[in-house]
Parts: structure tokens; C-alpha cells; sequence
């Protein structure tokens, strides 16, 4: 069986020579495998069932807008929906189960998004049959048999009530208005809307218009409604958004306590420690990104992350990633040489921001290492690498640097940075080297975050996500000698977000060279960092920066703040957040051993 698909923004027949079709060997032999179609304005279509998937198409197409994949032929029996001809297609769904936390993790574009829309009612699968409606009795017979046919069922009967906090967050100003107090109020139908808002902070913003709200805010406020109302379902795609460290650990806490028992709860998140911490079972999608998604059969929490991660799926006997990914224990930051060379260097310091004051305690960061910067939102975090860039002065203090160039790539990335650009040329002017096919940056970076099929695109045009992709590749692919990333994380997939910090890693190593590191996904933290900064203080008010500490050292610092401990798994090496009130949890805390690197 064969899955082909087009990108039909990135497809401009009018700027090639339609050297897909006239060199497609099924059509030169007299056959149609691939034409133009007037039902898709005059662009390529390709008919799956005489294509024979030689790839010639997906060679000679200068865009990238075509991709041809071979999959088993028992997979179309499991097809759950298509968008349209030549798109997506999704095989499977994830299965949800009463009383139990639903985990689901995998790459951006491969359907997690559909899937709860699906399983959420407000998307009618069509079974991939393109060109013609499946009708609900349709879809009961395809799940006759199985655990699926009882949930949809619940839909058809009009039984399933959804409470569903989407994605994206920031759209949700544009429908609805009122303050905060109004909308809690309207979707509070357990009477928890005070408690919640007491939880998440929200008592400070109560009457303030949700037009004003930033994300973080925005996030908590959508996730207390949607604990607010009486549904038989719960979905949470991605909670952990624009939410510092302890937000997400509060976040998760109120998923798992605070919901009906015997409910479906279904969570789509990137940060593996709250995904750990969140799921009693995990599903994992893998595909081609924007071609198809498979949907695997459900593990328990700790295996099906420890699949994901080693790259191989034992139910499925499938492989999804050629080489595993290992948390590396580290107790200490590794010694770089006999002497370490500072590298940069800086005194005690203060700086002040209209009413917030940030008090930095004096350090230095070594040649080869990376500075993880942890701790709360509105801390000062962002400040401190707006200070070591050259764009905020402190009133006491400063900065020993001379001569070293920097790569900056801020916390808020906006499409007018790159307004006349397209994002070939955003790379080519960070680097050359980086759009060179066979250089490392290209293969390590460029490739592996989908950025080649984006080159010809507008870069003011991109979406949230491909332009994070592409600040944080423009940032990493500069020559520079100190590299201060604010969230380089944010929006990317947990694979992206991994490939992201293997690159510091290696550039920091290999180069000799320092990279700064905002980032509030503990997991990455521990991926990447050789010693930590950690922020405390009043959010908005005031902040205090540490000295650069050990990472088991900054890592105790930063969760004993937080009341929490971190295990390691035996397999994969990855930190777990132990369970509040476990006998580990207790032992740690009698210690004082919050991280647990040993």
C-alpha cells in the first residue's frame, strides 16, 4: 500500500517544469500515476493505486511538496481518516479507558490533534474513503468488536459530553469575552472555579478581560474551565505550554486529582516528566509528519515512554528511530581539561525594569559547558540573557565578554524579524554552511526539524511552531562563541526538542565554545546541562539569580523550592518525578536528595 501526499502550499506548478509528471515512468508508459487536476486548482494529483512508489516524483519536485510512502497493505483496513486527496491519513486511534489517565506522545504532524478531535465528536472519521461521507453507522460496524465500538457508541446516543482544552490557546481571545471571573463562572458547573483559580494563581487576575491575558495565563485559566465542567470525557491537548516548572507540576497534580473518577481522560503532551507523571497508559503515534500517523496499541506509562525513547515498539515489532535516546547521569559538571578556562565572566549585579528588580549573584561559565537557567515565570530569567546580549544595562555590576560573538534567540519569536525573507535565505545569511547538503549542521539541524521542505517559504508566513524551528536553527547554525537560547523548546515535539539539545551539546563540546540555556522542561535540563542558574524570588516583583552550581547541586536548590523529587529510570536513564507522599518521595525528602542523578 502506498500513502502519497502533497503539500499544496508548497506545490507552484506555474515556477517548475513539471518534471514530476513528465518523468513519472507509469505515466511515460502510457499509464496515469500522477497529473494535473482541476480538482485540486490545477496541481498535481497522484492516484495511489497505480503509483508504484519509485520516488522519482518526490526527487525531481524542487518545493518538497511530495512524499511517497510504502506501508504494510493490512494498515488500509485500520485507515480512520483522510483529509481530502493526497493528504493526511491516520491510521488507528488511541483507546481510551474509564478511570484511567490516556497518555499520547509523538511527532508534530502525525495526528495527535485529529485523533482527540475524533474521539472528541467534533470531527466525523471518514475511514480514508476520500470523496464520500462515512455515516456514524458506519464507523460503529468498523469498531464492532472492540473497545472503540462502546465510546462511540456513547457519541452516537448524543451520551458523550467532551470538556476538550485545545492546543492552541491563543486563539480562544478572538471568540470569547469577558474577564476571568465571567468565564469560570459560566463553565463552572462541579463548583470548583474558586478552588481552581486559588490553585493556578488566577485569584490575581480575576477581573481582568481574557484579551489581556498572556499565554501562561490564558493556559491555566482554559484548563481550570475545563476541570470545571461535568463531562463524561476530559481532553488536555498540550497543558504544559507557556507554564514555568512548578505550573506544570501544579497543572498535573489537578488533572489527576481533582477529575470525576470512572472518566476518560485523554492528555497530548511534549514534556516527558509530566507526561510520566500524568499517565497510568501512553500511546504512541509515529509516521511521516503531514503524510500519516499510526496510532500504536496502549502501554503502561514507564514502558511506553522507555519505547518511545529507545526507538522500538514490541507489540507492534516496529522500529520508529534508528538509534535510541539515553539520558546520560551526570552528578557533577564533567571536567572539560585539567584547567578549566573561563570563559566568561561577570560580577555581582543589579538591574532594574520598570517596578521588578533582579539581584544577580557573581559567576563565571567555562569554555565547553552549558548554563542551564531554571525557575518561575516574570523571575527574571529572559533579563538575565538580555543582559549578557548587550540589551538591558544593570545599574550595578557588569559583564566580562570582550571580543566574543553572540547568538541570541529571544523567548518571543515574531514573524516581523523576518518580514522580506524566505527562510532560505534567514539560514543562508546565519550560515551558508548550514543549507550545505552534506554538512553536519545540515543533517543534525536543518533536516531533522522539517525545515528543507519550508526553504522557499515566506518566513513572515510561518506558523507559531516553524518559526520557533527556524529562530532556533538560525540561532545554532550562526558561528558565534556564546549562544544564550530563551526557550528553545517551546511549540517543538519531544524528538525536535531532543535534537535541539544533542546540537548544543555537541557545539559546545566540539567547538569549545558556552551556551546559556533557558528552558523549563526538566527532562532537557537534564539532557543538556553541565551546571545550572537558579532564579527565586517574587514573580513581577523581585528576583535572585545564583551563581552557576553543580547540576546536582542547582537541581536540589530548584526542586526543594518546588516540594518535589526526581528519580532515575533504570533503562533509559530519564528523571521521573516521584509520586507526592510515596515511600521514595519520603525518603528523598528525609535526605535532602531531591534530584536523584546516582
Amino acid at each position: 500500500m502506498r500513502v502519497a501526499a502533497i503539500d499544496y502550499e508548497l506545490c507552484k506548478p506555474s515556477k517548475c517544469g513539471l518534471e514530476c509528471i513528465r518523468f513519472c515512468p507509469v505515466n511515460r508508459m502510457g499509464s496515469k500515476a500522477i497529473e494535473l487536476s482541476p480538482s485540486v486548482g490545477g496541481k498535481p494529483v497522484i492516484y495511489e493505486d497505480t503509483c508504484i512508489g519509485c520516488g522519482i516524483c518526490v526527487k525531481k519536485c524542487p518545493f518538497k511538496a511530495i512524499s511517497v510512502v510504502n506501508l504494510p497493505e493490512e494498515l488500509e483496513e485500520e485507515a480512520v481518516h483522510r483529509y481530502g486527496v493526497n493528504g493526511f491519513k491516520l491510521f488507528r486511534l488511541p483507546t481510551p479507558r474509564r478511570g484511567k489517565i490516556l497518555g499520547i506522545i509523538g511527532k508534530n504532524g502525525t495526528g495527535k490533534t485529529t485523533a482527540l478531535r475524533i474521539l472528541a465528536g467534533e470531527l466525523k472519521p471518514n475511514l480514508g474513503r476520500i470523496g464520500e461521507e462515512a455515516s456514524w453507522d458506519d464507523v460503529l460496524e468498523h469498531y464492532r468488536g472492540t473497545e472503540l465500538y462502546d465510546y462511540f457508541k456513547l457519541i452516537v446516543n448524543g451520551r458523550m459530553r467532551v470538556a476538550h482544552k485545545i492546543q492552541h490557546v491563543d486563539r480562544v481571545a478572538r471568540y470569547v469575552k469577558g474577564s476571568v471571573r465571567e468565564l469560570l463562572g459560566r463553565a463552572d458547573e462541579r463548583g470548583l472555579a474558586s478552588e481552581l483559580a486559588e490553585k493556578l494563581g488566577l485569584k490575581e487576575i480575576w477581573d481582568r478581560d481574557i484579551r489581556k491575558l498572556s499565554g501562561g495565563e490564558l493556559q491555566k485559566l482554559l484548563i481550570a474551565a475545563v476541570v470545571s465542567k461535568d463531562a463524561e470525557a476530559y481532553f488536555f491537548d498540550e497543558p504544559s505550554s507557556y507554564l514555568d516548572v512548578r505550573e506544570r507540576i501544579r497543572v498535573a497534580k489537578i488533572i489527576s486529582t481533582m477529575l470525576p473518577a470512572n472518566k476518560y481522560i485523554l492528555v497530548v503532551e511534549h514534556d516527558l516528566a509530566i507526561l510520566d507523571y500524568l499517565s497510568d497508559l501512553i500511546s504512541i503515534i509515529y509516521g511521516e509528519p503531514g503524510v500519516y500517523g499510526i496510532v500504536s496499541r496502549p502501554y503502561g506509562s514507564r514502558a511506553g515512554i522507555n519505547h518511545f525513547l529507545t526507538g522500538y515498539l514490541p507489540a507492534e515489532n516496529m522500529r520508529i528511530r534508528p538509534t535510541p535516546i539515553r539520558f546520560h547521569v551526570r552528578a557533577s559538571a564533567p571536567a572539560k581539561s585539567s584547567a578549566p578556562q573561563t570563559y566568561l565572566e561577570w560580577s555581582s549585579m543589579e538591574v532594574r525594569l520598570g517596578s521588578f528588580t533582579l539581584s544577580i549573584e557573581g559567576g563565571e561559565a567555562l569554555r565547553g559547558e552549558v548554563v542551564g537557567i531554571v525557575g518561575p515565570n516574570g523571575i527574571g530569567k529572559t533579563t538575565f540573557i538580555r543582559v549578557l546580549a548587550g540589551e538591558v544595562k544593570p545599574i550595578k555590576g557588569s559583564v566580562t565578554c570582550s571580543g566574543l560573538e553572540m547568538s541570541y534567540k529571544p523567548q518571543y519569536v515574531s514573524p516581523d524579524m523576518y518580514e522580506g525573507k524566505t527562510v532560505e535565505e534567514v539560514l543562508r545569511d546565519a550560515n551558508p554552511n548550514s543549507l550545505a547538503s552534506g554538512s553536519w549542521l545540515y543533517t543534525e539541524l536543518i533536516r531533522k526539524l522539517g525545515l528543507p521542505r519550508l526553504l522557499e517559504r515566506d518566513a513572515s508566513s510561518l506558523s507559531g511552531g516553524e518559526l520557533q524551528k527556524l529562530a532556533v536553527a538560525e540561532a545554532l547554525a550562526r558561528e558565534a562563541d556564546i549562544y544564550l537560547l530563551d526557550e528553545p523548546s517551546a511549540y517543538l515535539d519531544v524528538e525536535e526538542r531532543l535534537t535541539v539539545a544533542r546540537i548544543i551539546r555537541r557545539l559546545t563540546e566540539a567547538r569549545g565554545i558556552t551556551a546559556f540555556v533557558v528552558e523549563h522542561d526538566v527532562s532537557i535540563q537534564d539532557f543538556i546541562a553541565d551546571r545550572l542558574m537558579v532564579f527565586r524570588g517574587e514573580p513581577g516583583i523581585r528576583g535572585e539569580a545564583s551563581r552557576p552550581l553543580s547540576l546536582r547541586q542547582g537541581m536540589n536548590t530548584f526542586l526543594k523550592d518546588l516540594a518535589v523529587t526526581f528519580r532515575r529510570d533504570p533503562e533509559t536513564g530519564r528523571p521521573r518525578i516521584n509520586k507526592e507522599g510515596s515511600h521514595l518521595d519520603r525518603l528523598q525528602k528525609k535526605k535532602g536528595e531531591y534530584y536523584y542523578a546516582v
